[in-house]
């Protein structure tokens, strides 16, 4: 196989990627719907998990340092990962590389890959769902909208959301562990 036959796999998922981002960012043309993923965005920044691990402690009490302390290592964990393969990918935001994607709230960072927003959002809800199965109710769709709102406002192609949610998935099981 030569390397033009080897790229257009690459080449072909890239258009599906891109295909997939285009379809779920006109979603963003709807103003209700802009304004309720750039909320939930918003809340994905931090503010609703750390608004949970502190009604946690304050509900629980010192029986929810273990659920908050391993959400905070993944989250730390998170962190780290996201910044450093940002800045090894350096894959432009859709945004920036399409003139059909249309933004709608102000990226964090300059690079897409992957979604720090939903790779904290699946290890933060792995973590809370492993210690409190009953709030699955609330994390899980909250962290599906996450993940979603990502696309739909322009910042993240689906490989993105995708690689976030496996990785956070990795770094809650790790966070699990101890």
């Amino acid at each position: 196989m030569n390397r033009s036959q080897q790229a257009l796999p690459l080449r072909r998922l890239a258009e599906l990627d891109l295909a997939w981002c285009l379809r779920l960012n006109r979603a963003s043309q709807r103003r209700e719907l802009e304004r309720l993923f750039a909320a939930i965005s918003r809340l994905g920044d931090g503010v609703f998990w750390y608004t949970l691990m502190l009604a946690l402690l304050a509900v629980q009490g010192p029986a929810a340092l273990p659920a908050v302390a391993r959400m905070l290592a993944a989250g730390a964990l998170a962190l780290a990962l996201y910044k450093w393969l940002k800045a090894r990918t350096t894959r432009p935001r859709p945004c920036a590389r399409h003139n059909h994607i249309r933004i709608s709230v102000a990226p964090l960072d300059e690079y897409s890959f992957p979604s720090g927003h939903t790779l904290h959002a699946v290890a933060f809800s792995i973590v809370v769902i492993d210690h409190y199965p009953a709030l699955v109710w609330l994390v899980a769709p909250f962290t599906l909208l996450v993940a979603l709102s990502r696309m739909v406002l322009g910042l993240h192609y689906p490989s993105d959301v995708l690689a976030g949610a496996l990785l956070g998935t990795g770094l809650a099981l790790l966070a699990l562990q101890f």
